[in-house]
């Protein structure tokens, strides 16, 4: 069976909010935080629509001006994240430096230093311009090391590069390490750049929703009337670890962790899968030992793409028709989150927990014939929510999905 492993703290830094009681309030009342951001017209984009996230401000009385030369957008935000879930989980300076805590973030791209180090070389013709800190802001593990290194962690160490999925990974892979005995306790999570160099080739596929004049109305997962998702960022971190681990240090216990699965579509490159998303889900419910009778709640990974919308609403009428989970998808409001949004909807998902709703899919106003049989949270619902599965699908075929229960 193993051990039981459990989220002892988290921490967000999204459009939602910059800390759990703000991202709180904008589930609560179903606001979304997607606007306009200008530079993307200038830039050449069709749609400038994104999740507007606020800067980090990290002063040299939070961190030395070399460890900040090293921290990509994604990094900086990971930080804040993970600043937060150490916090909340009790974890100080003295405890990371006697005891070996893991690494795992999800992240799948730094496109802002690459293009800023070709630039420089474009111009300048002189490597010696480019700086030493660069190099680790434009890796896909700058999010690890740079965290690594920071908060003097010394356990397991590595990035999930696993495109949507990413976050979600991280997190089961945490989970698999602890209850395997491999590690008492793991900071981990996703974090995604949000800068316009880095979606222009999402752009370029005409992924994107044009609504601009209505940004707010903008991402409308499962909604007959959809035109494409909406990019968004940020990072969300979370503090797992052994469950007698935990209670022996006198650690508040959120919730437990207790499935994960996965699976692979082995199709196109970015065609979701019916197939794929209830093998996920399937493999998840069968490690967490509980029936589909027991999910109070679907987080849906569902984008508000035609494709990816459609084939996860079939696979979810497929095994919760009649059944009285409630479903809905943070995206309405955050956005599509990408290399985060696995790691972050587990967040959103316990804030709701932790404060008896469910978030609303805002939005929804006309069902397709996919989406017109699913048990659909079109408004804020007080409920007790005990159980939860999140969903994460990625191209590649790449899929995710979680369960955690309250303690």
């Amino acid at each position: 069976m193993g051990r039981r492993v459990v989220i002892t703290g988290m921490g967000i830094w999204s459009c939602l909010g910059t800390d759990l009681e703000a991202v709180r309030a904008s589930l609560y009342a179903g606001k979304s935080g997607i606007g306009v951001d200008p530079v993307r017209l200038a830039y050449g984009y069709r749609s400038p629509l994104t999740g507007l996230v606020e800067t980090p401000v990290i002063t040299k009385q939070m961190l030395s001006r070399q460890a900040r030369a090293s921290l990509s957008e994604e990094a900086r935000y990971a930080y804040m994240a993970s600043v937060q879930a150490l916090r909340q989980a009790h974890v100080g300076d003295d405890y990371l430096q006697a005891n070996e805590v893991g690494c795992i973030f999800g992240n799948d791209s730094s496109a802002q230093p690459v293009i800023d180090t070709a630039r420089i070389m474009e111009e300048k013709h002189d490597s010696a311009m480019l700086g030493s800190g660069i190099l680790f802001q434009s890796l896909n593990s700058t999010v690890t090391m740079n965290l690594s290194s920071i908060f003097h962690l010394r356990g397991i160490n590595f990035t999930v590069s696993a495109a949507c999925s990413s976050g979600s990974h991280s997190i089961g892979l945490a989970y698999l390490f602890i209850k395997q005995g491999l590690q008492d306790m793991v900071l981990c999570g996703g974090a995604q750049e949000v800068n316009h160099q880095a979606m222009s080739s999402f752009d370029a596929l005409q992924a994107f929703s044009t609504r601009i004049d209505e940004p707010a109305r903008a991402s409308r997962p499962f909604d007959r009337d959809r035109d494409g998702l909406v990019p968004s960022g940020g990072s969300a971190a979370l503090v797992l670890e052994d469950y007698d681990h935990a209670v022996s240090r006198g650690a508040d216990i959120l919730c437990e962790v207790i499935g994960y699965g996965f699976s692979s579509n082995g199709g196109g490159m970015s065609a979701p899968s019916a197939e794929g998303s209830v093998a996920a889900m399937m493999r998840a419910i069968g490690d967490a030992g509980i029936e589909l009778d027991d999910i109070d709640y679907v987080n849906a990974h569902a984008t508000s793409t035609l494709q990816g919308d459609r084939c996860e609403a079939m696979a979810l009428d497929r095994l919760f028709h009649g059944r009285r989970a409630l479903i809905s998808s943070t995206k309405s409001m955050t956005g599509h989150e990408c290399w985060m949004a696995g790691a972050s909807e587990i967040v959103y998902s316990l804030i709701m927990m932790e404060h008896h709703f469910v978030a609303p899919n805002i939005n929804f106003e006309n069902p397709d014939e996919y989406s017109e049989p699913l048990n659909l949270a079109t408004r804020t619902i007080d409920t007790e929510v005990n159980t939860v599965l999140s969903n994460s699908f990625g191209f590649g075929g790449t899929n995710s999905a979680l369960v955690i229960r309250k303690i």
